[in-house]
């Protein structure tokens, strides 16, 4: 038997894997964003909020909300077959921001989660990624019965850096979930090539 050329078989071309964050306020969607994208069975760590816990969780504009995530969410998301995203979701509220440390080392970029009827409960996210110089992505979800803005009245009042890209989404769609993030990967991307053109210069 002659082996040409063509029957070699190529090496299968291993995926470049990325950590993706997905932050925001408590209630905003986090939970369901990433459940509704991974391809896989997405981990919870969900617990049910409680009497107890009344005086530090601030459910205004989230009544029906019963349960919260208490360490992250996590998901998988292939993109391309040579890119997947690995997907970890932030806990919301205050006093689990101690974890946002660990889960941020390594992230390419991030989604923050807003939603119109509470947009300052966003800003300790863009804050955070902010100052560490992590790109981001700023992601609206569109509550039904929220108010609907322009992109461009959101972006002012939440003081975005004219680059950091906007979109409205459905946090419960996986193809408006998948336009935020090849946006937060684009995003990144760039960024980092201005700063490899930077550094040449």
């Amino acid at each position: 038997m002659v082996f040409g050329r063509s029957s070699r078989r190529e090496p299968p071309v291993e995926p470049v894997t990325l950590k993706i964050l997905v932050a925001g306020g408590f209630g905003v969607g986090k939970t369901t964003l990433v459940g509704a994208v991974s391809e896989i069975r997405p981990l919870r760590t969900e617990e049910t909020l409680s009497e107890a816990g009344r005086p530090v969780d601030d459910i205004a504009g989230v009544e029906s909300k019963t349960t919260t995530t208490v360490a992250m969410d996590f998901g998988r998301i292939t993109l391309r077959e040579d890119l997947v995203l690995y997907l970890f979701g932030t806990p919301g509220q205050d006093r689990f921001w101690f974890l946002w440390d660990e889960l941020a080392q390594g992230a390419l970029g991030a989604v923050v989660l807003a939603d119109t009827r509470r947009l300052e409960d966003s800003f300790a996210a863009i804050d955070y990624f902010e100052r560490r110089g992590i790109p981001f992505t700023v992601g609206v979800n569109c509550f039904e019965g929220a108010g609907r803005f322009p992109g461009e009245t959101v972006q002012a009042a939440l003081d975005l850096d004219p680059e950091v890209p906007l979109m409205m989404c459905d946090a419960r769609d996986r193809e408006s979930v998948k336009m935020v993030l090849v946006a937060v990967v684009e995003h990144a991307l760039a960024r980092v090539d201005r700063q490899r053109e930077h550094a040449t210069t």
